[in-house]
């Protein structure tokens, strides 16, 4: 059943929107979980994101960027300042933009999985 749940809870979550009804705001910041839907009333702060979402979008950043980077001359053949300069900020913003679709992307999967079913911090053996 969870799986017929994922895909769309995971559309949902990186829309940044809530994982029950699709329609309510996920983040009442940039990366705030907002505790209850304003639409649906879903508790979807009950979700722990933790450490997946900055590591998701650390692989996510490093595969789609670094590594081809690695195969142009101009990373090797460049200054490092000027390597540095023009990397630097096109890393920077493309992480801040991926960041909270990952985030969103997590918390949907959590909620497909009812990962936030029980008390949080307590799990059972």
């Amino acid at each position: 059943m969870a799986s017929k749940k994922m895909l769309p809870a995971l559309w949902r979550g990186m829309r940044r929107r809530c994982p029950e009804c699709g329609q309510g705001r996920l983040f009442r910041g940039y990366l705030k979980v907002q505790e209850v839907c304003d639409v649906c009333g879903h508790e979807n702060g009950r979700y722990p994101a933790d450490d997946a979402p900055p590591y998701f979008t650390i692989l996510i950043v490093g595969h789609l960027v670094i590594a081809p980077m690695l195969l142009f001359p101009f990373i090797w053949q460049a200054p490092a300042w000027l390597v540095l300069l023009v990397t630097l900020p096109t890393l920077l913003v493309l992480t801040l933009i991926i960041l909270p679709i990952v985030k969103g992307a997590v918390i949907g999967g959590h909620w497909a999985l009812d990962a936030g079913h029980d008390r949080i911090g307590h799990y059972e053996l």
